[in-house]
């Protein structure tokens, strides 16, 4: 069963940074676009960021825009979202998600579009 792996969360006082790790479980990402989505209690699912498998295309939700910065490293097969400047807004739990789409220059901010997901990594913002 293909499956993923968050890990990186944890508590942090407002203006901190944490680095998000994603990293797959029987299978490679180099041909997959990731998306990272985050839930707050009582609210639906967010999409953060994505990238695609290219590379080429990245995505940011309006509100992490120059906070957030999504990255894949082939080579050791792992996504990261290194989150900056964290708010107490910020947390949720943080899920990432992967697919293969027809291109490899597409990726998408919806959670339907994504097949593969991990058990998420809960992100606390508080003093």
């Amino acid at each position: 069963q293909l499956q993923l792996v968050e890990s990186g969360g944890g508590l942090v006082q407002p203006g901190g940074s944490l680095r998000l790790s994603c990293a797959p479980s029987g299978f490679t990402l180099d041909y997959y676009a990731i998306g990272w989505f985050r839930q707050a209690p009582g609210k639906g699912r967010e999409g953060v960021s994505c990238i695609s498998s290219s590379h080429d295309s990245i995505f940011y939700e309006r509100s992490v825009v120059g906070r957030f910065t999504i990255s894949r490293d082939n080579a050791n097969n792992t996504v990261y979202l290194q989150m900056r400047s964290l708010k107490p807004e910020d947390t949720a739990v943080y899920y990432c998600a992967a697919n293969h789409f027809n291109s490899n220059d597409y990726c998408a901010a919806t959670a339907r579009e994504y097949d593969i997901w991990g058990q998420g990594t809960q992100v606390t913002v508080s003093s």
